[in-house]
């Protein structure tokens, strides 16, 4: 009877879609089922914590995924906090629960040969358009800038004489990243081309054919299609070039420290993470090489 209240407040309160309700209604009646196959004389108002943990465990060992169990658990937690509001209950075993922790996904990278294969062996066609899709795809791979820092780069920004790029990135932050003779011929040679061919209409680095910025979509777009070329990865944004930036420099001895802040991240943690990606690249070397692996 609680729980048909509890579905009707869904329903009727809250205006919770018909689906969304079963999906309740079902995580209730398997986790009430769970529950009772333990012991016979639970009941919604003696459930513990350890139930409930016992539970998740029990899910985890069914195959399911932290992300399926935390929406299950999303589930019994608003049921008993309609029951602590409703007073039906005087404790909710589900406060001190804390639901699994969510892999993060090893981030999408392009390898270096691949990489090699794009900007040395691919035709990326004549004139104007094709020097400056082949220079993006080039400032992304050698600078591991994002998106909108790539768009938002002006020609002051660059200098040609030192060698290095002047990035505004995230809540307007700057940094300064270094690039090398490859790029920097690149860029001077794109930036010829582009100021005999297009009006200059505004300050902006990369530009369309009729000389204003760049867009955000005109970049993501040319940047999938340039990597389609070379590989068959699901996705193919500017941001998997930035984590190819990372990969790459880790994978030849850079620094965590130093990776961290070419990429403008706040702090090691969120550069840890292409650590992973470079030892599952190690692990599959390993398989392929060992003979006893």
């Amino acid at each position: 009877m609680l729980v048909e209240s509890f579905l009707e407040y869904l329903q009727f309160e809250r205006g919770y879609s018909v689906c969304t309700v079963t999906a309740y209604k079902t995580d209730l009646a398997k986790f009430r089922e769970y529950y009772l196959s333990v012991e016979r004389e639970l009941d919604w108002d003696t459930i513990d914590a350890d139930i409930v943990r016992c539970w998740m465990i029990y899910l985890m060992d069914q195959g399911y995924t932290a992300t399926s169990v935390n929406r299950k658990l999303s589930s019994l937690r608003s049921y008993y906090k309609f029951l602590m509001k409703r007073g039906q209950i005087k404790k909710d075993p589900l406060v001190k629960v804390q639901g699994p922790k969510r892999k993060k996904p090893l981030p999408v990278f392009v390898k270096e040969a691949d990489m090699d294969r794009l900007l040395d062996e691919t035709d990326f066609g004549e004139g104007f358009l094709a020097c400056r899709d082949k220079m993006i795809v080039g400032m992304f791979y050698a600078t591991g800038v994002r998106l909108a820092e790539l768009v938002g780069m002006n020609d002051s920004d660059v200098d040609f004489s030192a060698k290095r790029i002047k990035v505004t990135g995230k809540r307007n932050k700057q940094r300064i990243i270094p690039f090398g003779e490859e790029l920097g011929e690149s860029l001077q040679m794109y930036v010829g081309m582009r100021d005999e061919i297009c009006p200059r209409l505004t300050d902006a680095l990369f530009v369309n054919e009729k000389g204003m910025r760049i867009s955000r979509t005109k970049v993501e777009n040319l940047v999938k299609n340039c990597l389609s070329k070379v590989v068959s990865l699901k996705k193919r944004s500017p941001h998997v070039l930035r984590h190819s930036f990372a990969t790459a420099m880790l994978n030849n001895q850079a620094e965590l420290g130093v990776v961290k802040e070419l990429l403008g991240h706040e702090s090691l943690a969120a550069t840890e993470i292409y650590t992973h990606t470079t030892f599952e690249e190690l692990k599959k070397v390993y398989k392929l090489a060992h003979p006893r692996a």
